[in-house]
């Protein structure tokens, strides 16, 4: 008796867990998502699995059944659906949180309304204020939103943030606690991180150039994702949302508002908003069986997302090399190159040259217009013909190492009577852009024939401060004298948490024209830890040719991604190359591919010329959207000391940069001009704060 009352409570779990998937399918085609949504996905897994720990069977079929069940209902149109989802609102306040609701208030104000016919209740509360000295007030507003939804507890809670802009003054994680305290820790179950504005342009990065969008939302939202954990003290992957209300957002052919990634984000916030109240009914169905479900995008699958890897594995390994190759710019096509080079003319040799005294620059001035284009030409022919011995010698030294080395293999083993040591390069520490006499870079460095040790600095310090945080070690061993294998770790430590990582590369040659790089690194994301095993192997096919291809394996919790890559080099000549470059990556049922095509064109006198024009063509195809970008870039000299050089971007979504500079090693007066765009901003605000 006990048994089949057993049986039927279990088959009436499973005929709900159906109509929960029937529900959640019909959801899905509402709001014009397939089933491959990453929401929707995470929704189909979990129930799947959760009737199969029930004793039930879920494969392809029943899956078809269920979405062409969801379709017929939807078509038809009698049987309303039944699902309704509150959703509470948090943020920061001037942050673009009203707008993307349609609703301003000071107050705590309720809002219903629908979307594609699914009932939607909306509770809007006033914005909240990040420094410390509005706490206070934060308390009292936040008390009275919880007095508010006493009766009825909202099933989704969005936590809005700008995604451009970060306050170094605010502290966000003081704001995410004061939250904490008026609700509790189970407040961020259910929270969903929304990022507005998120089609404005990503900040520049040290070098000048705009930050990868991707990358830059990556790191925002780990940022927030972390705070969120540490104010809880809950291990939670709070989903990210990107939201854009600008009338300017670029928009599809339906009208609704397109990111730069490709995605339309208000099907996609509604989808992850329905998901959790889903799981959510899922899970009070399943508490008394002890069975809770996990919400979308939580643990290690989102840390690391398909494009993030993607990127990843687009970028070349460096070559590992022995000790005594460190100075060997070891290329198929350089002995070609050198050939050219130094029987291009009948110059004479460096050594055969007159004595030259060079002349200060106050001597300089005092000669006439025409002694001093000759000083130059003299200066300019005496530099091509040094570089031109460089060339020489480089050329010699790769000579006598070919011949030793096919020596050694007519030669049997001798015993050497002890280690060999050799010398082994120091890693210095990067040097920032500007810096003065205090600055420690040249500190807390060591070195020995066996193992490098240096710090970790932070890219966020004031001035006068070490920013030392934490500490890396690298040991170079070669095996059998030919195979070197590097070892490589890191550990970042400060007051809030400790991270660490670490690399193993070998390389090793098989043939004259063929090598390949194996590398396992494994490095901690939060409370989990990313494996990544690559391998990449370089063969030529012709003098002029070198192609790569590779392959990556990344494991994160209990995510797997897998990822091929393939690259080409073609020589045309001497000045000229073309880089064709292609990658995929595929995690469950997310697929994203990108490739690239790269064109450079050197100066005439490469490699002394100072002229180079590169124009590449990229392109990414993720989550349903397609991107493309075009980039061109040259340097022209202008003179013996001024370069020019200029820069166009442009991409699908109808975006561009344009980026003009000047480069002179004599005429210092020109970062004069840096003051316009500093002087330009300084007035602005002036004159908006008059107004």
């Amino acid at each position: 008796m006990d048994n089949a009352k057993e049986n039927v409570g279990r088959d009436e779990t499973i005929d709900k867990l159906k109509k929960i998937r029937v529900k959640s399918l019909r959801l899905a085609q509402r709001l014009g998502q397939t089933a491959s949504h990453p929401a929707m996905a995470q929704i189909l897994y979990r129930l799947g699995l959760t009737e199969q720990l029930r004793g039930g069977h879920v494969d392809a079929f029943n899956f078809n059944h269920a979405w062409a069940m969801a379709e017929q209902l939807e078509l038809a149109g009698k049987e309303p659906l039944d699902f309704s989802c509150t959703i509470m609102v948090l943020g920061k306040s001037g942050v673009g949180k009203s707008a993307t609701i349609n609703s301003r208030s000071s107050d705590v104000k309720d809002v219903v309304g629908t979307v594609n016919g699914i009932k939607v209740r909306l509770i809007d509360t006033p914005g909240l204020l990040p420094l410390w000295s509005d706490q206070q007030r934060n308390r009292k507003m936040l008390h009275s939103v919880k007095r508010f939804i006493e009766r009825s507890s909202p099933d989704v809670v969005l936590y809005f943030d700008r995604l451009n802009y970060h306050d170094r003054n605010s502290d966000d994680e003081l704001l995410l606690q004061t939250i904490t305290n008026a609700f509790g820790p189970s407040i961020w179950v259910n929270t969903i991180v929304v990022f507005t504005h998120a089609a404005s342009a990503t900040p520049e990065g040290p070098d000048g150039v705009a930050t990868d969008y991707n990358r830059y939302v990556t790191e925002r939202s780990l940022a927030v994702q972390r705070a969120i954990r540490r104010v809880s003290e809950m291990m939670l992957m709070n989903p990210v949302a990107l939201v854009e209300n600008h009338l300017a957002c670029r928009t599809d052919r339906a009208g609704r508002r397109v990111l730069p990634n490709g995605l339309v984000w208000k099907p996609h916030l509604l989808m992850l908003c329905f998901a959790s109240k889903i799981l959510g009914e899922a899970n009070e169905l399943l508490k008394s069986q002890n069975v809770v479900l996990e919400r979308p995008y939580r643990g290690g699958p989102e840390l690391l997302p398909v494009t993030h890897v993607l990127t990843s594995l687009l970028q070349p390994k460096a070559k590992l090399k022995l000790p005594l190759e460190e100075y060997d710019i070891d290329d198929n096509t350089l002995d070609d190159n050198l050939d050219e080079v130094l029987e291009s003319d009948d110059d004479l040799n460096y050594d055969e040259l007159p004595p030259f005294k060079p002349l200060t620059r106050s001597q300089v001035a005092k000669l006439s217009k025409s002694q001093q284009e000759a000083y130059y030409d003299e200066l300019d022919y005496r530099e091509k013909l040094y570089v031109k011995k460089q060339l020489q010698d480089l050329k010699q030294w790769r000579m006598m190492k070919k011949m030793e080395a096919e020596a050694k293999e007519f030669t049997s083993d001798q015993s050497t009577g002890g280690e060999a040591h050799e010398p082994l390069p120091v890693i210095d520490c990067p040097v920032p852009d500007s810096f003065d006499s205090d600055d420690p870079v040249h500190r807390y460095r060591f070195s020995t024939n066996q193992v490098n040790v240096g710090p970790v600095k932070s890219s966020d310090t004031w001035d006068h401060v070490d920013g030392y945080e934490g500490v890396y070690m690298n040991k170079l061993i070669e095996v059998m004298n030919k195979v070197p294998i590097s070892f490589t770790g890191r550990i970042k430590k400060n007051k809030k948490e400790a991270l660490f990582a670490m690399e193993v590369t070998g390389f090793v040659k098989h043939g004259k024209k063929k090598e390949t790089t194996i590398s396992f690194d494994l490095q901690q994301i939060d409370s989990d830890i990313a494996y990544t095993i690559r391998s990449d192997t370089t063969f030529s096919n012709f003098r002029r040719n070198k192609a790569t291809a590779g392959l990556s394996v990344t494991r994160v919790g209990d995510a797997l991604s897998a990822g091929v890559r393939v690259e080409d080099k073609i020589m045309v000549s001497r000045r000229s190359q073309v880089v064709m470059m292609g990658a995929a990556t595929t995690r469950g049922s997310n697929v994203a591919y990108a490739g690239g095509l790269e064109a450079t064109l050197r100066d005439k006198q490469f490699p002394l010329g100072r002229a180079l024009t590169t124009m590449s063509f990229d392109m990414m195809a993720c989550y349903g959207g397609f991107l493309r970008s075009w980039n061109a870039k040259s340097q022209i000299p202008i003179g013996r000391f001024t370069d020019f050089i200029g820069g166009l971007k442009l991409n699908n979504s109808g975006e561009g940069q344009v980026s003009i500079g000047l480069k002179s090693t004599e005429y210092s007066q020109l970062a004069l001009l840096a003051l316009v765009p500093l002087l330009s901003t300084i007035l602005t605000r002036l004159f908006a704060r008059f107004e």
